[in-house]
């Protein structure tokens, strides 16, 4: 074997090179799928496996304390299906809450974010030490954030109230109001992921070539129409991303709730807490393994859904 290797190596007719070159293309192509198998195999072991796991659990009975699991079919869903038509059922409570954050709570992060990033974009001076400033909160615990705002949404001591007092406002009741409850805590998620959000708006507003504006600037164009024409249409690709990543990231909203409501228990009457949250609750209070799951592959559905419908418009900008 080393005779033939040692061979095709020197064998300088243009037949010869084209064996050893060829030889060399598959040593490259073969390293590369062993260096990929590791990530791929780990990605398998900590994604794809659970997913599969999750569904299978969904059609029994599932306790982790019991010997024997109860094999149900599809009664999971009947009962998922069931709760989600039952108007006072704290199923249908988290699934309408979760899209009230995410209705409302995305296209406000977004639009602030925006603003924010052309404003940053404008300016030299301190500039690193405003995005530093910006992008700490996403870095900082969300645990740790939402104590925090849950001390100051609290009645007569907290800060907000007590500044509420010193210009003869009313007191409010945040947390503890099912009117305000869920907007004090999509406030909190704002204002945390607004770095992230600022950071990825500054990396596209960059790749803008300032010949363009320059252009504008010449034909007359207003802030407005070179916003308008010019940095928004150029600004899809973060912006279908942002959607996309923020519409998941208020899909998954489960620490901020659990931390800032009494109890974690997603109140005052269910009026904050999410699809995340009940997984939770059913899943590791009540033991009750099965319909979490069920809950679970409704969640990934949705985030599917959403994730194709990205690619798809990703596809058609491209093309």
């Amino acid at each position: 074997m080393a005779g033939v290797t040692y061979e095709a190596a020197n064998d300088q007719s243009p037949g010869g090179r084209g064996r050893f070159q060829m030889t060399l293309a598959r040593q490259k192509v073969m390293w590369a799928y062993i260096f990929l198998a590791v990530p791929l195999l780990f990605f398998l072991a900590i994604r794809i496996y659970p997913t599969f796991f999750a569904f299978g659990m969904s059609l029994y009975n599932y306790n982790p304390l019991a010997a024997d699991q109860q094999f149900v079919g599809a009664a999971n869903y009947e009962k998922l299906w069931a709760e989600l038509n039952n108007s006072g059922s704290v199923t249908q409570a988290a699934f309408i809450n979760t899209a009230h954050y995410i209705i409302a709570g995305m296209p406000l992060q977004l639009i602030v974010g925006l603003l924010i990033a052309l404003m940053l974009n404008e300016i030299r001076f301190m500039s690193t030490l405003y995005r530093v400033a910006f992008f700490l909160p996403f870095v900082t615990s969300t645990i740790a954030i939402s104590w925090v705002f849950r001390w100051l949404y609290q009645p007569r001591i907290g800060f907000f109230n007590v500044v509420l007092q010193t210009f003869s406002l009313p007191q409010q009741p945040f947390l503890r109001s099912p009117d305000q409850a869920l907007y004090a805590i999509m406030a909190v998620v704002i204002w945390q992921g607004l770095g992230f959000v600022v950071v990825i708006f500054l990396a596209g507003l960059k790749q803008i070539p300032r010949t363009y504006y320059e252009a504008a600037e010449v034909d007359g164009a207003s802030r407005w129409q070179t916003f308008w024409n010019i940095t928004l249409p150029l600004l899809n690709p973060s912006i279908v991303y942002l959607v996309v990543l923020q519409t998941i990231s208020f899909l998954r909203m489960f620490a901020p709730v659990l931390a800032m409501t009494n109890q974690g228990d997603g109140g005052p009457l269910n009026s904050t807490t999410t699809v995340v949250l009940r997984v939770y609750r059913e899943a590791f209070q009540r033991l009750n393994m099965g319909y979490a799951s069920t809950l679970t592959v409704a969640l990934f559905v949705i985030i599917l859904v959403i994730t194709v419908i990205q690619l798809r418009l990703t596809t058609r900008r491209i093309e």
